[in-house]
């Protein structure tokens, strides 16, 4: 049976200066390349005690093993809410997001709450949950509401808040004909991230063009 010091040794001999300066600059602060971590996730498989107690060490590298390790129906609701204010960088966030809260039986509660919570960062988690809603269940959302809550306060909010806002703004767009128009028309008015950088290849996060690009590929 693998220890938590022992997993913490191996993650700080996985360690790299050059993952950490690139990750610095998106506000994480882990140094180990994601695929290796994956790699140290696989072998060990599904262990909810040993997720606890990485999870516990505060440490982000080893709170990304933790959320690959774990089993999201493991914690109750206000454990994923304690856990979410207290993961402190963008990474760790999004994983807990993405790979538990989503398949927690919880999911639908904690986005209730986190999306109008006074905590941009929790906010743009309630945004997550309820874009992944609108795309694949969307029955009781109030989706023209939704459109209205972004038209009033997507152009102000902070960073992280501001680009979960305009993923839901998208989603909208890109999955629900009915509202397309009144989507593409916000982020027209709105123009966030009309300037952002975006390699070749990719889709710009203009709401505008992404939905109109998805939209395209679909009828394709």
């Amino acid at each position: 049976m693998t220890t938590t010091d022992e997993l913490l040794a191996e993650l700080a001999g996985l360690a790299d200066p050059r993952f950490l300066e690139v990750n610095r600059r998106h506000g994480d602060d882990h140094a180990v390349n994601l695929g290796a971590l994956r790699t140290v996730a696989k072998r060990l498989k599904t262990q909810p005690d040993l997720a606890r107690e990485l999870w516990a060490t505060d440490d982000s590298a080893a709170r990304l093993l933790a959320l690959l390790i774990c089993k999201p129906r493991q914690f109750d609701a206000g454990e994923l809410d304690a856990m979410l204010r207290a993961s402190r960088t963008p990474k760790v966030q999004d994983w807990l997001v993405n790979y538990v809260v989503k398949k927690s039986p919880h999911a639908e509660q904690l986005r209730r709450s986190w999306l109008t919570d006074p905590d941009p960062v929790v906010a743009s988690a309630g945004w997550a949950l309820t874009t992944e809603r609108v795309a694949k269940k969307p029955d009781g959302l109030d989706l023209a509401g939704l459109l209205d809550v972004i038209e009033a306060g997507m152009k102000d909010a902070p960073d992280r808040l501001q680009w979960a806002m305009n993923h839901t703004l998208a989603q909208i767009g890109i999955t629900h004909a009915v509202h397309r128009d009144r989507a593409i028309a916000i982020g027209e008015r709105l123009e966030v991230l009309k300037d952002y950088p975006t390699p070749p290849g990719c889709t710009s996060p203009y709401a505008p063009i992404w939905i109109t690009e998805m939209v395209g590929r679909r009828n394709d």
